[in-house]
């Protein structure tokens, strides 16, 4: 099997593995925020947040995760010594959510997405599996000593720049463009090394949206396969972002589809990113990503 093939493989969690690439496993989003970009404010409310992960688990998601503070482009997460949102606040937002769901379902797989390693600690210590950090551990110097002491699984992500910088970089050729997300996740790895991480408790997601113009985030799912060469399965998070927006603007008389109107697109870049080599997809509406998964799985195993 060649490097930019999907691998099947054990990612090692906290308390239990899970094995990667036989099929695609779906990962729920439940944003506790109040202004995300796809549905702010929604379930800000714990009760609500609980019950809307509690349906997405019902729906066919295989783990959630969990968000309480928003890194849309534009917002000013930029540090764990200047964000938007504090860890004190991040985390009376997230622990009522992530205990009430561990309550409901005590078997449920919960991922947290933070950048800061005190919220990771703290929700760690009450149940989650997964730290998910937007920066590759490059905004808290202690984020990998802190994965490394739970033994827990990660999701290392590359992030060009910092939120409120992003529509300002410069544009990237596809060359360059890989080229800079590889270094970038390489550049996380070594972190995760020196830091005592094993790497079967990595898993790398290439960050569409995240620092990438919009036709840059096609260039880069077109060769998403290649950072398979980096030795880690990949987990891709393109549901609602707003480059499907943009491409879908030809068919609205030049204006972008709002984010109420990118799920269709949303499932066509899904199929892609699996057919490409992500063993995970992080989405928001999981009933249709399960479907379209077992599709675009079927059409790997017939390869």
């Amino acid at each position: 099997m060649s490097d930019t093939a999907r691998k099947v493989t054990q990612w090692q969690l906290r308390s239990r593995t899970l094995e990667l690439g036989r099929r695609t496993l779906v990962m729920g989003i439940v944003n506790i925020t109040p202004d995300s970009f796809s549905d702010g404010g929604l379930f800000l409310d714990p009760e609500a947040a609980v019950e809307h992960g509690r349906r997405l688990l019902d729906e066919g998601a295989d783990l959630l995760d969990l968000g309480a503070e928003s890194t849309r482009p534009g917002s000013s997460a930029v540090s764990a010594f200047r964000p938007a949102v504090s860890a004190e606040e991040e985390q009376a937002r997230l622990l009522p959510v992530l205990e009430g769901i561990l309550r409901a379902r005590p078997d449920a797989i919960v991922s947290v997405d933070t950048y800061k390693a005190a919220t990771a600690r703290a929700a760690l210590r009450a149940g989650a599996e997964i730290v998910n950090d937007v920066s590759g551990f490059g905004w808290d110097a202690e984020m990998a000593a802190v994965c490394a002491g739970a033994r827990c699984g990660v999701v290392l992500m590359h992030t060009r720049g910092r939120p409120e910088e992003w529509r300002e970089q410069a544009p990237l050729e596809s060359d360059e463009l890989l080229a800079t997300v590889r270094a970038g996740l390489a550049a996380s790895l070594e972190k995760a090394a020196a830091a005592g991480i094993p790497p079967e408790a990595l898993v790398l997601d290439p960050g569409y949206g995240f620092g990438k113009r919009f036709d840059e985030n096609f260039s880069l799912l077109a060769r998403q396969a290649e950072l398979l060469e980096l030795g880690r399965p990949l987990l891709a998070g393109v549901s609602r972002k707003s480059f499907l927006g943009r491409a879908l603007a030809p068919l609205r008389g030049g204006s972008d589809a709002p984010v109420e109107a990118r799920e269709t697109a949303g499932v066509a870049a899904l199929v892609a990113a699996i057919m490409h080599g992500a063993s995970i997809v992080r989405v928001h509406a999981v009933r249709q990503a399960a479907e379209a998964a077992c599709i675009a799985d079927a059409m790997l195993a017939a390869g």
